[in-house]
């Protein structure tokens, strides 16, 4: 299952929920824990209502409980209401979870059970040859929660905060992604945050915006070192790089070279595309076949990789994925020759311009 197919599936769930279309049974399962606390937190909100849910909306945790009496919870009717809600979190953490399919084989009409289960805590998943997980996409709605990889979150970034009724600038999403990184459930919240602070000033999230009430600097922050770095702008990836030292809790090493790497490794592949095109008479691929080859998610960032592309030779990249590697090992106290965080970076850059 691709992490696209899992956000079409999220959308459609999210639909029906709104409509009232509920299924007597939710497996809510995967690795990546927005998408299941979203759809969980939608249904606990929606099926019931606030005085009924007083009575009849159930919560247990999987490590407080056993298989046996939540299937006793999902037998017992609702009190003055249409269904009782019972609702497992961290069900991944419940001991013989399997005997769940003594209920899930012949659910009960005034139940509706969600279980949520997330793989990335105890790293497995639900065996889909088991009774468990069959019973439950025969007799209701099974959701597999996929975490993106980096270059899908750019998509589903944009797509949430027009959820919000706001659109983002390119900087802004790059900024925003680098600040909060792959933790889908952090950067809806601080969208979110954004969509209460900006009411009334405006609909499309600009740097500034992420300065003023997010807190990341628009001048001194990761998207701009990589910008001064392509562009070969020595005099400001060294003021960003200084910046740095001075806050390296904020701007850890370790990011900024991983960020880096993928930057030229992005060049590497277009200047090879180009080389293929140029010597082998290949067909220089459309942008949208660019952006799924290279890994990138915007035309923005696309287009600022073409217009640079011709002051990286690929020799030139090669070397300075090189000196990445090599000062990403030293980062790690692998002969750092005693130099701090601060020190590495710059002595990095140094080395890259050096290529240049």
């Amino acid at each position: 299952m691709k992490f696209a197919d899992c956000v079409a599936q999220y959308n459609s769930m999210m639909s029906d929920i709104k409509a009232r279309r509920f299924q007597p049974i939710y497996l809510l399962m995967g690795d990546e824990s927005f998408f299941i606390d979203a759809l969980c937190d939608a249904l606990a909100q929606t099926i019931l209502t606030e005085a009924e849910r007083a009575f009849n909306q159930i919560v247990v945790y999987g490590l407080d409980t056993e298989a046996g009496a939540v299937v006793n919870l999902c037998r017992q009717l609702p009190m003055m209401g249409s269904y009782q809600v019972v609702i497992v979190r961290e069900a991944q953490q419940m001991s013989k979870l399997e005997a769940l399919s003594h209920y899930t084989t012949s659910p009960q009409s005034s139940t509706i059970l969600i279980v949520c289960y997330k793989n990335k805590e105890q790293g497995r998943g639900i065996d889909k040859r088991q009774s468990l997980y069959k019973s439950c996409a025969k007799n209701g709605a099974v959701f597999e929660s996929i975490h993106p990889r980096e270059y899908e979150v750019d998509s589903w970034l944009s797509s949430y905060v027009a959820s919000r009724g706001l659109s983002i600038s390119p900087k802004a999403l790059a900024m925003l992604k680098e600040h909060v990184g792959m933790d889908l459930s952090r950067i809806a919240r601080e969208v979110d945050k954004l969509a209460v602070s900006m009411s009334g000033s405006g609909t499309t999230v600009t740097d500034q915006h992420i300065e003023q009430y997010i807190g990341v600097s628009k001048d001194f922050n990761f998207f701009e070192l990589n910008d001064a770095v392509l562009k070969r702008d020595v005099a400001r990836a060294m003021s960003i790089a200084d910046h740095f030292a001075q806050n390296p809790k904020t701007h850890p090493i370790t990011q900024t070279i991983t960020m880096m790497f993928g930057q030229f490794r992005q060049l590497f592949i277009y200047n090879y595309l180009q080389w293929q095109s140029r010597r082998q008479a290949k067909p220089m691929p459309s942008d949208g076949e660019l952006m799924s080859i290279i890994g990138i998610s915007n035309t923005f960032a696309l287009k600022e990789l073409k217009a640079n592309a011709g002051r990286w030779a690929n020799s030139r990249v090669f070397a300075v994925l090189g000196y990445l590697r090599k000062y990403d090992a030293k980062s790690k106290g692998v002969n750092s020759g005693g130099l701090d965080a601060g020190e590495l970076l710059k002595e990095l850059l140094l080395k890259i311009f050096s290529e240049v």
